[in-house]
């Protein structure tokens, strides 16, 4: 069956529920010139919208590449309703808009000895991303690929001739790999017929340009590092694979193109940065042994005399400097105690650029001076200071880690779950918010997030943010405790959360509410089936209400992955495990005021899973608020709609889980 069969029978099957009288006072009603479409959504009250409105004007500034002379960084950030790329000329200095399109852009990169920018950019939310290429003295973009087909993942050669990025352009489903010179878009080839439903994607050009370091991602436990040769088409495992499934990601060749760095975690529970050599047979050399967290990710200088690479040291980020010649790293101890990502080296390498955010402060641009030696470093320079709606950010509340006892038990003891606590000020009992992650593999970091904040000062709320088992960050063990059918242990893991709250004096365990995205909203979803009895209200967005129509209407290019993750529908007995868990055949066991929200053209969770859900509650006379976004994909991204939607939950929260 396919996705728009099954969404015509859902939709056909929810106008005939709403026919039957009791359901006959469904209210529906659009807004944002008809994109943004809500049943049973009351009317936001004047109060709400006034008291969110300078909450909803934050802003970010996240650093996208350096210029070709490395005296001004291109950004992303937006003035309108979505990102767009913008340039800087100096530290603090102006935004200069470059794209101006109604979508926000995705990935984007500089070309090398030149400004040109490769970016890419969807439509709707549909993650159908097309590749364009930009002069930013012009602002024209072009569009290279074919207007259909899913691209992503670009990379350009180290001459500035050719890209190679990651596409389904051969049959829709398939995540092959691709070459083109940008000037000459007809000539593109495939240079990678993925075999299976794996995805590959490219990371580097050798310095002769014959070769690509490529990645094929199986799943979060288990990728591997293929050398693929551009002219014949044969590529060589290089690390990965085998009996014992490992996570390998390529970082860059090293500077004699005689090995390679990658991250592993081949030879313990966390990922370790490593150097290996092309010689057959060559093992591993593991340069970050000492280092008892997540290697997460790492850039390499141009001429290859300098390295940098950050660290995951539970949920907060490490950044290093790394000699490559001899291997030895130095902790920067300057960097702001938060998240740094995107790191890059400007084209003299005497620079080291990086998005930073706290939980103060939210994503901006700054720049790490570099000293004469390679671990040698000066001043961190900040480019950007977004806006944040003129509020005093210094009055936000910080998380405090905590951990709580689930219901099994490592070396005799219970196992420790962690989690991120937001208090308001006070002395409580506050009423709480439990904000469950997507992924499912997903990590919850203490990141800037208005979100909570505003949950905080309007609502009086205290926010509990839980890694529960299936999390990143906390060795490959961890991260595999949810898989198959361990499914719903992550589940009790909630469970276990309730109990923590009931035993906590500052909170009121007779007023909580589970929130949650994607595999997130899965967590809701279950978490209403089995603690219905314990909740006040659950917010599910995009999440999957039924694992079997979820992979059987996911895209084509993802659905093998998923399988990996949640098990494979197609085996019997799993089907059943999977139909015998889902939230949808188990609602007669919910019982809690529920807000769905959604996007029309979700390519991850189809709006399906939604459909289907939102009917058969209000079959059974839930209260049920529905709101779909017709001009979004997974997650809302436009401002205009993203607003609304941030307005119907602190009403939601006020009228269900704060009466007491």
């Amino acid at each position: 069956m396919t996705h728009r069969t099954l969404r015509t029978i859902l939709w056909s099957t929810a106008l005939a529920v709403l026919a039957v009288p009791a359901l006959a006072d469904v209210e529906r009603r659009v807004a944002n010139n008809g994109n943004l479409v809500m049943e049973d959504v009351p009317a936001i009250p004047d109060d709400i919208v006034s008291g969110l409105n300078r909450f909803q004007n934050v802003r970010s500034a996240s650093f996208l590449a350096f210029s070709a002379d490395g005296g001004s960084v291109f950004i992303d950030t937006r003035f309108g309703d979505v990102g767009q790329i913008h340039r800087v000329d100096m530290p603090g200095g102006a935004r200069h808009q470059i794209t101006y399109s109604p979508e926000p852009v995705g990935g984007v990169t500089r070309q090398p000895g030149a400004d040109r920018l490769i970016f890419t950019r969807d439509a709707g939310g549909s993650e159908f991303a097309q590749v364009f290429l930009l002069d930013p003295a012009g602002g024209e973009a072009e569009m290279l690929t074919d207007g259909e087909s899913r691209n992503s993942a670009v990379v350009w050669d180290r001459e500035g001739r050719r890209i190679a990025w990651q596409s389904t352009r051969r049959n829709g489903a398939s995540n092959d790999l691709w070459l083109m010179d940008p000037d000459a878009p007809g000539d593109a080839r495939m240079i990678l017929e993925s075999p299976d439903g794996s995805w590959w994607g490219p990371m580097e050009f050798s310095a002769s340009g014959t070769q690509l370091l490529a990645l094929n991602y199986v799943s979060v436990t288990d990728s591997r590092i293929h050398l693929v040769d551009l002219d014949s088409g044969e590529n060589e495992l290089l690390t990965g694979g085998g009996d014992t499934p490992s996570v390998n990601y390529p970082v860059a060749f090293d500077d004699a193109n005689d090995g390679f760095w990658f991250i592993t975690d081949r030879f313990g529970e966390f990922q370790q940065l490593a150097w290996q050599s092309f010689e057959p047979g060559s093992e591993p050399l593991v340069v970050t042994g000492d280092i008892p967290w997540n290697v997460n990710g790492g850039a390499v200088s141009r001429d290859r005399k300098r390295a940098a690479f950050t660290v995951n040291e539970g949920g907060q980020t490490a950044l290093y400097l790394l000699d490559p010649k001899n291997r030895k790293y130095r902790r920067v101890d300057s960097i702001p105690v938060g998240l740094a990502s995107n790191l890059e080296f400007s084209p003299d390498g005497r620079k080291l650029a990086m998005t930073l955010n706290t939980a103060r402060t939210p994503s901006d641009t700054f720049v790490l001076d570099l000293g004469r030696g390679a671990l040698d470093y000066g001043k961190l320079v900040r480019w950007t200071y977004s806006e944040v709606g003129g509020l005093d950010t210094s009055a936000f509340r910080e998380p405090e880690l905590i951990d709580y006892p689930t219901f099994d038990e490592v070396d005799g003891e219970r196992r420790r779950i962690p989690a991120w606590l937001y208090k308001p000020p006070g002395d409580g009992p506050f009423p709480v918010v439990i904000s469950i992650h997507g992924g499912p593999e997903g990590q919850a970091r203490p990141s800037f997030s208005s979100t909570y904040q505003l949950w905080l000062q309007k609502l009086g709320v205290a926010v509990l943010v839980p890694n529960v088992r299936g999390s990143a960050g906390y060795g490959k063990t961890y991260v595999s405790l949810d898989n198959g059918y361990l499914r719903e242990d992550s589940v009790k893991d909630i469970g276990a959360l309730l109990d923590w709250i009931a035993g906590q004096p500052e909170l009121d365990a007779d007023r909580v509410a589970v929130f949650g995205g994607s595999y997130g909203g899965y967590m809701v979803l279950a978490s209403a089936v089995h603690y219905s009895d314990r909740l006040k209200a659950a917010v599910d967005i995009v999440g999957i209400s039924n694992f079997v129509t979820f992979l059987e209407n996911t895209q084509d290019y993802r659905r093998d992955l998923r399988r990996v993750e949640y098990g494979d529908e197609r085996d019997p007995e799993m089907r059943a495990f999977l139909e015998s868990i889902s939230p949808l055949n188990n609602v007669d066991k919910m019982d809690v005021p529920m807000f769905v929200v959604q996007g029309e053209n979700d390519p991850r969770v189809p709006v399906t899973e939604a459909i289907q859900m939102v009917a058969a509650l209000r079959e059974r006379g839930q209260n049920v608020w529905y709101m779909n976004a017709l001009n979004e994909g997974h997650g809302y991204r436009k401002k205009e709609n993203r607003d609304i939607y941030q307005q119907a939950t602190v009403l939601f929260f006020r009228e269900h889980l704060l009466k007491q």
